[in-house]
Order: structure tokens, then C-alpha cells, then sequence
């Protein structure tokens, strides 16, 4: 059964059954299974039979689950529910009846990413409860092959604004468990009061009960491994009727809850906790389980339960490479000069784009800008340009500011720059994970769509499925990506670890903007990573734009064979699949694109490892490897004949890296 896109707030209840809940009406409301208290437990089961999630209604009537991966349980018992200001749906909670299992299939096409045709099949079973004063909720349960789905659904209907206060979702792990997670800053701290924007240093393997009382939340996604089996936790399909929410450590039972954003993330004038009318429904809890880590790497869960791309002509959506002034030279290379000799260095490249960052309005100008954007075309290359978000969240100074703020002053900006000739925006410096903040990033994209434009959102929240919808969206930050290595020494201490760990934790399911790769040297900074690590990241790291942080004098300086890679690096992948790696030690990631395989891999630590990969997916083929030479800023490379291309060994540096390109 095909899912399709609905107004959750302006349809009616049948519709909603027949299309939302990916049910038919009769199998919703018509066939329905009562079940006694004493008999109030619901089992949904993956097609294969070997993920399970099992729902109940505790003696204090209270609702939960229980995970189980081959029969073994790998969350115990944990609560669900939500506490609106009009009615407790925690506790006092009765099972009235549940659907028949329904089988819920999905099929469709991603413009970027770790994989184009993506079909989705999973196990659906819908639990509908009452409270104590008889108000109605209802919890959807998907669980296919790689993880299990959950939401709340609120099937009533009101004529006035229903407010959650609290969700008490909560997330229970066996005692010994590890997590790789991300702390999130206290909203309105940093510079100029930049935070929260995803980008503080992740927590490697550390036992539950080692993090920190002194973090307030944790951001998605958050990986753990409990015995031999790793889970990975995040959210997908925020509505404008939701805020972002986090995962509050309880440390007493290795537990996390649901947290809502603080109120302080909010668009000038807007809310931050949810509020909607109804029906209402949250978004995706996502829990992906298995024994694999492949399984986690390879996952699509949070696109298959993303919402569907909203209507709208996009052939003006083009995924490709773009060269980037800023990181290297800064706010100064915001000028006239320095932007064409960067779309010079696009055009050598073969590169799709060139971003021109802050402060172009006053460095450069609309009229100049212009200009660029007829020069650049007759080189065959598209403009991006940079705006401040902007709004009473943050004292950020760069221009263009307040610009986008307004919906009638943002669609005629667009609509300017449409008509220049620009290709997309990159809209920096957002406030948070409020219900209010969260429509104002659907808002410019669905603005910039109607304009024509492709968005990058930078200084951001975690993109949560949003490239599915608005196929526009080609990028978001959310990350400790390159330019933090720029501006301290222990950033880029930090660095080979931190990219080892993105592709099983940030990137699984979201395209990253993280900048990546440098051949050049700081004055200030020594990098600790190799150039063939450096080469590495654009074929591991997914995102619709890649923004390389090299300039063209280190890309001059480094082999013909590795300019020739960086001028085919594709961001639209056929297929990808997990080859090897543990997170934030080592990873090995294998990406086809047409006829041609791409693996590449990276050494998160400092000590020398012998590599030997095994690629059955891979048929006969020929091509290249490119690793690390004698020293960490030389490159090495042979041919890959037939006979080795489906398994061979190779020695990886500390801190280095390899990619190996094989033609079929």
C-alpha cells in the first residue's frame, strides 16, 4: 500500500485512516480486535521475523514497549505517552481495540544521497487508547527489517489549539551499555548566541552511566551498543506542528526521555512547544536494531517515514560540487575579485557551483552579483549565496540580515534572485528546534522551491527526512564540520576520530554539509589528518552540495590522478554498502554510481592498521587505488586488475585514508 502526502489539520478523520495511517478505513474502524486488561499487549513483528516491538498496558495502566532482536530483548520495558494541558495521556491509559497487522510498502526516488530507488516495506499495527476522561489517542507501530517506528496520533477534532507539555517517550538500554552521543548546548549560548546548531564534539564509548548530570539533553541521532547488538536512535517527519526534540539522560536505569525544546528557541513571536489543532500527529521515534553495523549505515528509515515531496515542478534541482571561498580566506574573500577567480577554479574543476558567503549585499553588491552570475554562466557554473536567518535568536552581525524574516519581503528577495540568475541560497545562523523555529526552515523552503532555488541551511538543526519532502533541500551543517578545525588546535586533534564516527551516527540518514577536504597547511593550525584521509571524506560523507574547502593552490599541488578524482567525486549515489569499520576507529564505505564503484575508508586513530577487504558485490572490474605515500602529505597509487579487485589488502596510516575507484 502507497503512502501519500495529507493536510494532517485540514483533513478528515476517514482520510486520515485511509491515507496517514496507511490503513483501510474497514481494517481501522470497521474489523477491530478488543482486547480485555489483562490481555491488553500488542506484538508487531518485521517481516523477517527477527525485529520485534511488543506493546502493553501496565497494572498501573500505564503504556509501554519492549524491543527484541532474535528473540533476545534489547530494550527492556520502557513508557509511553504525552501530557497535553487539557488531558493526561500518561498514565490512566486503557487499550479499547487494535488493528489488524497491515502491510505498509513504499516506493521512491531520492535526487541525492546514499542510494536513488529506495523501496520500503514494514509491519503495521495501530494500538487506540482512551485516558481517564475518555479523550482519544492512538500509537502507530512500524517495524520493518532495520528498525521500528513509532508516533502518536490524536484522531479528535477541536476547534481550538491542544498543547503538549511534556512527553514522557522513553527510551530503556540493559545496564552496561555504550553510546556514542552528541551534548547539546544551552540555547543562546556561544557566539553571539549561535547555539544550539548541532556542532559540539560527540562522547565516544562511554558507558550510560559515565555521561554527564552536567548536560542538560543530547542530540539525534545517538548510537549505542548494548551486548552484541547496536541501536541507533533518532526522529524523522516534523510537521509545523512540532517542535525538534532531544534525549534527556536519566541515569538511574540506563534510561532517556523524550525532551521538548527549550523555550527560548523560538521565531520572534512564535511558540516553542507544540501546539496544533486536531487531528494531530508527531513525528516518527525512530529505533534501528540489529546485530550489524552495516544495517545502521545502510539504513533509509528516516526518509522512508519522511513525508513524501510536496508538489512542485524541480527540474531545477541539481545535486553537484561547489568550490567555497570562506573557508580558507574569510569574510575579506567576499569580493568582487576574489568570487571570480573562484568560479575560475569551479570551472577548472568541472564543478557544478561556487558559493559566495557573508556579506556579499555590501562587499559586492546586487548589481556586481549580477555580473558574477553572467560570467559564471559562460563557464558552466551556478551561484550560491549566504543570508543571515536572522530574527531576535541571535546578535549576528553578517549580512544579508532581516531579509527572509517576513514572508512578503523573503518571496520578493527570492524572487530578485531568481531573476539575476542564482542557483540557491545557504540561510546560516537559525535559533533552535521550536515548534516555530522548525516552520520557519519549511518555510523558506518551500518558498525557495516556488522561486526555483535550492537551500542549504547552516547553523541548523538536524535536517530529521526533510530532503524527501522538499527536494530542494540539498544540504543542512549540523555537524563539527571543517571549519571548526580552523578556528582551534583541539578541533583538529579531535578531527580523524569525529569523521570516523559521522558516517554511523550524523550522516546515516541525512545529507551533511561538513566542508571536507583540505591538502593545504594552516600557519595556525596543524592538521592531523592525511591527505589521502582528506580525499576520503567527500565519497564517505553524503550531501546534496559538497562544499570543498581546498583552494585552487593546494589543489594544484597535489597529483594529476587525485584532481582527476576530485573532478568525478559524484553526491548522487545508485548504492551504497558498509564494507568495514567500528565508529570513531575506522570505516570503509563502498558507493556505485552507474558502472563504477567508489570505496573509500579512513583511520580515526593515530596507529598504522593493515587493511584486508573482501567485496563480493563488486563483479570483475579494473581501476585504481589512491592511499597514503611515505609521508602523511603524499599520495600513492597502483592499478587494480581483475584478479585483485574483489579482495585485496592495503596498509592505512595513522590518520590516513584510501580511495579505490573500479570501473565494471
Amino acid at each position: 500500500m502507497r503512502l501519500f502526502p495529507v493536510n494532517l489539520q485540514n483533513t478528515s478523520l476517514s482520510c486520515l485512516a485511509r491515507f496517514v495511517l496507511g490503513l483501510s478505513l474497514s481494517g481501522l474502524l470497521g474489523t477491530q480486535v478488543s482486547y480485555a486488561q489483562s490481555r491488553s499487549t500488542v506484538i508487531v513483528n518485521s517481516p523477517d521475523h527477527t525485529l520485534s516491538v511488543a506493546f502493553s498496558i501496565s497494572s498501573n495502566s500505564q503504556a509501554s514497549y519492549t524491543i527484541r532482536y532474535a528473540n533476545e530483548v534489547i530494550m527492556p520495558t520502557a513508557a509511553l505517552g504525552l501530557v497535553r494541558e487539557d488531558g493526561d495521556f500518561s498514565t490512566g491509559i486503557r487499550l479499547v481495540s487494535a488493528s489488524k497487522p497491515e502491510v505498509v510498502t513504499d516506493s521512491y526516488v531520492m535526487r541525492h544521497g546514499k542510494r536513488k530507488q529506495i523501496t520500503y516495506r514494514a509491519n503495521q499495527q495501530v494500538v487506540q487508547l482512551v485516558n481517564r476522561a475518555g479523550q482519544r489517542m492512538d500509537i502507530l507501530f512500524r517495524v520493518s527489517n532495520d528498525g521500528v517506528g513509532f508516533r502518536y496520533y490524536f484522531p479528535e477534532q477541536s476547534t481550538d489549539r491542544k498543547k503538549i507539555v511534556l512527553e514522557e517517550t522513553s527510551f530503556r538500554f540493559r545496564p552496561g551499555t555504550r553510546s556514542w552521543i552528541q551534548p547539546c548546548p544551552e540555547p543562546k549560548s556561544g557566539w553571539q548566541q549561535t547555539q544550539p546548531s548541532y556542532e559540539e564534539n560527540y562522547r565516544q564509548n562511554s558507558l550510560l552511566s559515565e555521561l554527564p548530570d552536567s548536560v542538560s539533553s543530547w542530540v539525534y541521532p545517538a548510537l549505542f551498543r548494548t551486548g552484541k547488538h547496536w541501536v541507533l536512535l533518532s526522529e524523522t517527519a516534523p510537521d509545523r506542528n512540532y517542535c525538534g526534540t532531544r534525549l534527556k539522560h536519566l541515569r538511574q536505569g540506563d534510561a532517556f526521555t523524550v525532551a521538548l525544546a527549550d523555550p527560548r528557541e523560538t521565531f520572534t513571536g512564535g511558540n516553542a512547544q507544540p501546539e496544533s489543532f486536531l487531528p494531530w500527529a508527531t513525528p516518527w521515534r525512530l529505533i534501528l536494531v540489529s546485530d550489524n553495523l552495516g544495517t545502521i549505515v545502510e539504513s533509509t528509515l528516516g526518509t522512508d517515514l519522511a513525508k513524501p515531496e510536496i508538489a512542485g515542478n524541480f527540474s531545477f534541482v541539481k545535486p553537484g560540487r561547489s568550490a567555497w571561498s570562506w573557508a580558507m580566506y574569510g569574510d575579506d574573500s567576499t569580493v568582487y575579485s576574489a568570487q571570480r577567480t573562484f568560479i575560475d577554479y569551479a570551472a577548472q574543476m568541472g564543478w557544478e557551483y561556487s558559493l559566495i558567503d557573508a556579506n556579499w549585499d555590501r562587499q559586492i553588491g546586487y548589481d556586481k552579483l549580477a555580473d558574477l552570475v553572467t560570467y559564471a554562466r559562460t563557464k558552466g557554473v551556478g551561484l550560491w549565496v549566504w543570508y543571515n536567518s536572522a530574527g531576535t535568536w541571535n546578535t549576528v552581525p553578517h549580512t544579508p540580515k532581516d531579509v527572509l524574516v517576513s514572508v512578503d519581503r523573503r518571496r520578493r528577495e527570492l524572487a530578485r534572485l531568481k531573476s539575476i540568475g542564482v542557483q540557491g541560497i545557504k540561510v546560516d545562523f537559525f535559533g533552535g528546534d521550536g515548534q516555530s523555529m522548525m516552520a520557519y526552515y519549511q518555510d523558506i523552503a518551500e518558498d525557495a522551491a516556488s522561486s526555483g532555488l535550492m537551500v542549504n541551511f547552516h547553523g541548523c538543526t538536524l535536517p530529521r527526512g526533510w530532503q524527501r519532502t522538499y527536494p530542494n533541500l540539498m544540504t543542512m551543517e549540523a555537524v563539527r564540520g571543517y571549519e571548526n578545525v580552523t578556528f582551534a588546535q583541539e578541533n583538529a586533534d579531535r578531527q580523524p576520530m569525529q569523521c570516523a564516527l559521522l558516517p554511523f551516527t550524523r550522516n546515516v540518514f541525512d545529507p551533511m554539509d561538513y566542508t571536507p577536504v583540505v591538502f593545504s597547511e594552516d600557519p595556525d593550525i596543524k592538521r592531523r589528518t592525511t591527505n589521502a584521509f582528506e580525499l576520503a571524506l567527500p565519497f564517505l560523507f553524503t550531501s546534496g552540495i559538497q562544499h570543498f574547502s581546498e583552494v585552487a593552490t593546494g589543489m594544484a599541488g597535489v597529483p594529476d590522478y587525485v584532481q582527476g578524482l576530485m573532478r568525478d567525486v559524484p553526491v548522487a549515489w545508485d548504492e551504497s554498502r558498509f564494507v568495514e569499520g567500528y565508529p570513531g576507529k575506522l570505516v570503509v564505505i563502498a558507493r556505485r554510481v552507474g558502472n563504477v564503484w567508489y570505496v573509500a575508508g579512513i583511520n580515526g586513530e593515530a596507529v598504522n592498521k593493515s587493511l584486508q577487504l573482501s567485496l563480493p558485490f563488486v563483479k570483475a572490474s579494473t581501476g585504481i587505488l589512491v592511499t597514503d605515500g611515505e609521508g602523511a602529505r603524499t599520495f600513492t597509487t597502483r592499478t587494480v586488475t581483475k584478479a585483485t579487485s574483489r579482495s585485496f589488502s592495503l596498509p592505512l596510516h595513522a590518520y590516513g585514508g584510501f580511495v579505490l575507484k573500479l570501473i565494471l
